[in-house]
């Protein structure tokens, strides 16, 4: 670029025409990109959780899959590019705001503990109740900037939650991160399924890697007499995976158990009762690391 008028952020870059700089910004964006790879390069596994519909439980999947990898001892990130409704935070009861690395001078991300971190907007908001008012350059910017500007270390697996659709945010993603490997997560009913199809062949339009689809509230055990009930049907997620002959990765109940861990901000997974979605989760994540180490993508990966 050698003119800042169309750039939504000249306001505040030094280097903005209207502030007496080159007004190139090329040299700028070129050192993120470097930033980016070198970022990039220490992280083994990155997983993009998404689905064309809302509602069907992607945040939890991303949490509890990043969860039960850390209980397995593996080095996990969380990265919430959810910029309108961030959820990871609450279901990790993360509250505190982001330190800055004296040394390096880059974002540190929230600990939960010396396997799992987060970054997410909802950790940068004095506000939580705030409504983020951006369109597509900004979050574009933000994006790049959790990727490019956080120490996140060497890790084994950095899961990025997303929100509904396929719009800025995937985008984003997608070109940002091109190696990285794709979940796609539906609830059994044909309106999601609807939508999700609609994802897969935006990722076929890109030419992304899916590693597999998850099929959420498949069916729902009875607490009392311990017999499955077809709430939301059961087996379109798995039926969808044959149809575009994705990897059909598994499938989490309604799980009452799962609801409650949620609202107190604890990933079922560490709960120390045992429940079917807590089963199902540990069984998801040996599926994802099966899944991820034999991915042709993975495999030509190589980490510092």
């Amino acid at each position: 670029m050698t003119s800042c008028s169309s750039c939504s952020s000249s306001a505040s870059c030094s280097s903005s025409t209207r502030k007496g700089g080159s007004g190139n910004c090329g040299d700028l964006m070129a050192v993120q990109d470097r930033a980016i790879a070198e970022r990039l390069s220490h992280i083994q596994h990155k997983i993009f959780v998404m689905s064309g519909k809302g509602g069907v439980g992607k945040s939890s999947i991303t949490v509890n899959i990043a969860a039960a990898l850390a209980q397995r001892g593996f080095k996990v990130g969380i990265l919430d590019v959810d910029m309108h409704g961030p959820s990871v935070p609450h279901l990790l009861t993360l509250h505190g705001g982001i330190e800055i690395d004296e040394e390096t001078k880059l974002m540190l991300p929230a600990v939960y503990n010396d396997n799992l971190s987060v970054i997410s907007m909802d950790t940068l908001l004095q506000d939580k109740d705030q409504a983020i008012l951006w369109r597509g350059p900004k979050k574009t910017s933000a994006i790049r900037q959790f990727i490019g500007d956080v120490k996140w270390g060497n890790l084994d697996y950095l899961l990025i939650d997303s929100p509904p659709g396929t719009g800025d945010e995937h985008m984003t993603v997608m070109q940002t991160i091109p190696d990285a490997l794709c979940i796609v997560v539906t609830t059994p009913q044909e309106i999601s399924l609807a939508d999700v199809r609609k994802t897969i062949n935006f990722l076929q339009y890109t030419n992304s890697n899916v590693l597999g689809v998850v099929e959420n509230m498949s069916g729902l055990l009875c607490p009392y007499c311990h017999k499955e009930i077809n709430l939301f049907k059961k087996g379109g997620g798995e039926e969808l995976a044959k149809r575009y002959a994705l990897k059909f990765l598994g499938a989490v109940p309604l799980d009452p158990v799962a609801v409650v861990a949620a609202d107190r901000g604890t990933p079922v997974v560490f709960l120390e009762e045992n429940s079917a979605a807590k089963t199902a989760f540990l069984v998801l994540a040996d599926a994802v690391v099966g899944a991820a180490k034999n991915s042709l993508e993975a495999l030509s990966a190589t980490r510092c």
